[in-house]
């Protein structure tokens, strides 16, 4: 078993609403309180559409989406870059409104490296949809935490789909990084399926919901076994946790909670099974997982 872990800050705070340079300065401020009184941090995250400046549900304004929107790369993004470039922190900063090449947007996630370096751009393949207005993206985003491991993103909704936490699995993800915007009282099924999406693939789920009045709270820490680590409240807080990420490992090769196998038996059957919902293929089975 390797000896690896990493140490995560999940952030939970609320935007300054529809005000983008004090939520910026929020943001930025609460980046290096952090770095400042846990030096041992590798990675902070924080909630969905956080400095987009999001409103509260009811508060929520016609075309802030578009006024709040942002190119990728471009000043905001740098702003990131430099502050994880003084940080030394890797950097998931919730998502941000995407103003896209063909005049769409997309609600946009990003990983920015202690070397000041966009390392992954992913856009939520899951609206949610009526509610929300941006257009789809089409794949699934890992990025590498050089020496350490291999981390998925997902945004809020994109939980609630199996194929979610199922691809960035296959794709290798030890960690899946959630940031979150829930404002609604299905909150208690999100945890239902951070828990779930972590049992079945073996895998750490970082789930960082937005603190009141932006959001109901409730972010958690969830292990291989599917058993929350952390869970916040519904005001702003901060869960520090390091993660042992031989707990993947050990899970895999003997079972979440020493029983269960799931990548294990579709390594060696599921080239076999059938699968309408997806045109008739069949399970490929990960490199990683080809010695099962």
């Amino acid at each position: 078993m390797s000896a690896r872990t990493l140490t995560v800050a999940a952030l939970q705070t609320a935007p300054v609403a529809h005000d983008t340079e004090a939520t910026w300065a929020r943001y930025a401020e609460r980046v290096r309180a952090v770095r400042d009184l846990f030096p041992h941090v590798q990675l902070v995250v924080v909630p969905e559409l956080m400095l987009a400046a999001e409103a509260p549900l009811l508060q929520s304004a016609d075309g802030w989406a578009d006024r709040a929107a942002v190119t990728v790369p471009g000043p905001l993004t740098d702003r990131i870059c430099a502050l994880a470039a003084e940080t030394g922190l890797w950097l998931v900063p919730g998502s941000l409104y995407e103003r896209r090449d063909d005049g769409t947007l997309a609600n946009t996630a990003l990983a920015v490296s202690p070397a000041g370096e966009i390392a992954a751009t992913y856009r939520k393949v899951f609206p949610w949809q009526p509610y929300e207005s941006t257009a789809p993206g089409d794949h699934f985003v890992v990025f590498d935490i050089p020496g350490v491991t291999r981390v998925g993103l997902a945004i809020c909704y994109d939980g609630s789909f199996p194929e979610t936490a199922r691809q960035l699995a296959w794709l290798g993800a030890e960690v899946i990084v959630q940031p979150t915007l829930t404002t609604t009282r299905d909150r208690e099924m999100e945890l239902v399926m951070a828990r779930a999406n972590a049992w079945t693939n073996q895998v750490f789920v970082v789930n960082v919901n937005a603190a009141d009045p932006a959001g109901v709270g409730a972010g958690v820490l969830v292990d291989p076994d599917g058993t929350v680590r952390q869970q916040a409240g519904g005001g702003e807080e901060l869960l520090v946790d390091t993660l042992d990420l031989a707990m993947v490992d050990r899970a895999r090769a003997f079972g979440s909670n020493g029983l269960n196998r799931p990548w294990a038996q579709l390594a060696r059957y599921g080239s076999t099974i059938k699968l309408p919902a997806y045109e008739g293929g069949t399970f490929k089975t990960p490199p990683w997982a080809a010695g099962s």
